[in-house]
């Protein structure tokens, strides 16, 4: 550190210096690009998302894919009855335990996933970063998210 140079602690914060800042302007860029492909799908970003989970593993329980999204059940509930009313998922109470409620795919559903190839080979295409970086840069923003999550408690 350079004399008379402040130590980050005496700094006056600037906004373009700040991690926060520049994680929450590029999320709401990314959304932008998203916004632009979703619509032909008929999904929403967190939409897409749900979807995204059970064309991994179809049946999950709403607390199974809410725990994959980082969501609570409060936020999570009425996005999939949107769903549900669109003819992209089925709720089903569980047998063993009716307390839980399990998400399915309709064959709409299922059908979807053909269509939404395409989405991140575009998303990928606008970042304007190679594969590798896009690899390396999702893996620092999983430990980042990590570490936050462990700090917050």
């Amino acid at each position: 550190m350079k004399p008379n140079t402040p130590s980050m602690a005496e700094a006056t914060p600037e906004l373009d210096d700040q991690l926060c800042f520049a994680l929450y302007s590029t999320s709401l860029a990314m959304m932008r690009v998203y916004r632009g492909l979703l619509p032909k799908l008929g999904l929403t970003y967190p939409q897409y998302l749900v979807m995204m989970v059970l064309w991994q593993q179809d049946q999950q329980t709403v607390s199974d894919i809410g725990e994959r999204l980082f969501l609570d059940s409060a936020t999570l509930t009425p996005l999939l009855k949107r769903m549900e009313n669109q003819g992209l998922v089925q709720r089903a109470r569980a047998r063993s335990d009716e307390r839980q409620v399990i998400i399915s795919l309709t064959d709409q559903g299922k059908a979807l996933r053909k269509d939404a190839a395409s989405v991140m080979p575009a998303v990928q295409c606008a970042t304007q970063c190679s594969l590798e970086e896009v690899t390396a840069l999702r893996g620092q923003l999983v430990n980042l998210r990590k570490n936050l999550n462990d700090s917050a408690g």
